[in-house]
């Protein structure tokens, strides 16, 4: 496939190193003599021709910025063939031959699609989930992990001023990779994500021995759509001696300045996903294997599981 046209796109969730990652795509193709273009707003801009040229200007002074200067938004509607005709229509129209699509599982699937109607697609993970199997890390997990990090060690200050229990729902969808680590990096007495399941019974007994430890404070990290964080508060509160407040971090989470690996990781992921392009491969994943970066078919990737990880027994020790 002789490339000479590129688009780039961000989806889903935004996450912080997206823009690093689009000055990566972008750079790159213009180094290699390629023209690229942006597409806004994911693939709703797709379909809707909102395609513009970009030059290296374009993705200047972005690096260090949070969320994404193209914008995103969720299509349910792309999953018809009719509208995902348009979108091709659109590309030829302009002469595009590949693109280099940013998100998660249901941005790899769109591109997963566009591969087999012609359009040789690159899926680089880009979530603060890191719900992705295929890769050891996403793109914006480690700085949502930072600001968590950054916001439960504040709580954890008041709770030990006035010697409370606080309950703090993370994010991270079903998957609880943000709750584990930072629960870990504050000393979190418990962490409950789908991995550990959620029993109230021994939730209740974990704190009372805290409270009878002589634990002046607790802290409990809990994974987003796991249960109510303000019912498990006052549960806590009537039954353990602790008074006890539940704190919902939500989007804060998503946004602000990418950390200094989420910057590495991806401009290595944006430059590889063209070099990627170059040689004529379409429907793949960029992933990463600790720093080292690799790439699967995208198929192949949406079908892994993630592992169990080993940090839920480290946890238990510390404690």
């Amino acid at each position: 496939m002789n490339v000479k046209r590129i688009g780039v796109l961000t989806s889903g969730g935004d996450a912080p190193g997206m823009n690093a990652a689009i000055r990566g795509v972008v750079r790159t193709a213009l180094y290699y003599g390629y023209e690229a273009f942006g597409i806004h707003d994911g693939y709703k801009g797709l379909v809707e021709n909102n395609i513009v040229p970009m030059k290296r200007n374009d993705v200047g002074q972005i690096i260090n910025r949070g969320g994404t200067i193209l914008g995103s938004a969720r299509m349910e509607s792309f999953k018809q063939l009719a509208v995902r005709e348009k979108a091709i229509e659109n590309l030829k129209n302009l002469g595009i031959d590949a693109l280099v699509v940013l998100g998660g599982d249901g941005t790899y699937r769109g591109a997963q699609e566009l591969t087999k109607m012609g359009i040789n697609c690159i899926g680089i993970p880009c979530t603060i989930d890191n719900d992705i199997a295929s890769t050891d890390y996403t793109i914006g997990f480690f700085t949502a992990l930072d600001t968590a990090i950054w916001a439960i060690d504040k709580l954890r200050d008041t709770s030990f001023s006035h010697q409370r229990c606080t309950v703090v729902e993370v994010m991270g969808r079903y998957c609880g990779d943000l709750s584990i680590y930072s629960g870990i990096a504050c000393g979190a007495e418990i962490v409950i994500t789908k991995e550990t399941g959620y029993d109230r019974d021994s939730v209740i007994e974990q704190v009372k021995k805290a409270k009878a430890k002589g634990k002046r404070d607790c802290i409990v990290v809990v994974a987003e759509h796991i249960l109510d964080v303000f019912a498990l508060a006052k549960d806590i509160d009537d039954n353990c001696g602790y008074e006890t407040r539940a704190t919902i971090l939500g989007h804060i989470q998503r946004g602000g300045t990418p950390s200094s690996y989420d910057r590495i990781l991806a401009s290595k992921m944006g430059s590889y996903a063209v070099e990627l392009l170059r040689q004529g491969l379409g429907g793949q994943a960029v992933c990463a294997n600790g720093i080292e970066i690799f790439h699967l078919p995208i198929e192949e990737a949406l079908t892994q599981n993630k592992p169990t990880t080993d940090l839920y027994q480290f946890l238990e020790k510390l404690n």
